[in-house]
């Protein structure tokens, strides 16, 4: 997850283990942060490779859209689903994540049962329906 809100984090975590999600849920809370850890750069040399990414487009050093533009356009990144869950539901955003290949886009509920109802089905149809590529093998 990249956010950088606690607020919104905190929300997301408890909405996680309320819908008894065991995934387990790494947060960056800036755009440069997110790249370093899934470019496994320091400090994230031993972070794992995420099946999924839950990118907010406001956030501090590099844009959810800068952020997607450079996942999109890497060869060992592009395939990672990545999911916008964003406050903004500004057109131009939606069309913008859409264009930089955004995998959805989600406008970000302020109540959390309405967020747990989110999670749920983002694990429901990312994690128990869809069936994700393997991930590529280090050369």
């Amino acid at each position: 997850m990249v956010e950088d809100s606690e607020s919104d984090i905190q929300l997301t975590k408890i909405a996680f283990k309320k819908a008894k999600l065991m995934n387990r849920l790494s947060i960056v809370r800036d755009g440069k942060s997110a790249l370093q850890y899934l470019k496994n750069e320091p400090p994230y040399e031993s972070a794992a490779r995420p099946d999924l990414i839950l990118l907010d487009l406001k956030l501090p050093r590099l844009s959810g859209h800068g952020v997607l533009k450079e996942i999109k356009q890497d060869s060992s990144l592009r395939l990672i689903p990545v999911v916008v869950l964003t406050s903004s539901d500004l057109d131009s955003d939606v069309l913008k994540s859409y264009e930089l290949s955004a995998n959805c886009y989600i406008t970000k509920p302020v109540d959390i049962n309405k967020l747990l109802e989110v999670v749920k089905s983002i694990e429901q149809f990312w994690i128990k329906i869809v069936r994700l590529p393997p991930v590529p093998k280090s050369s």
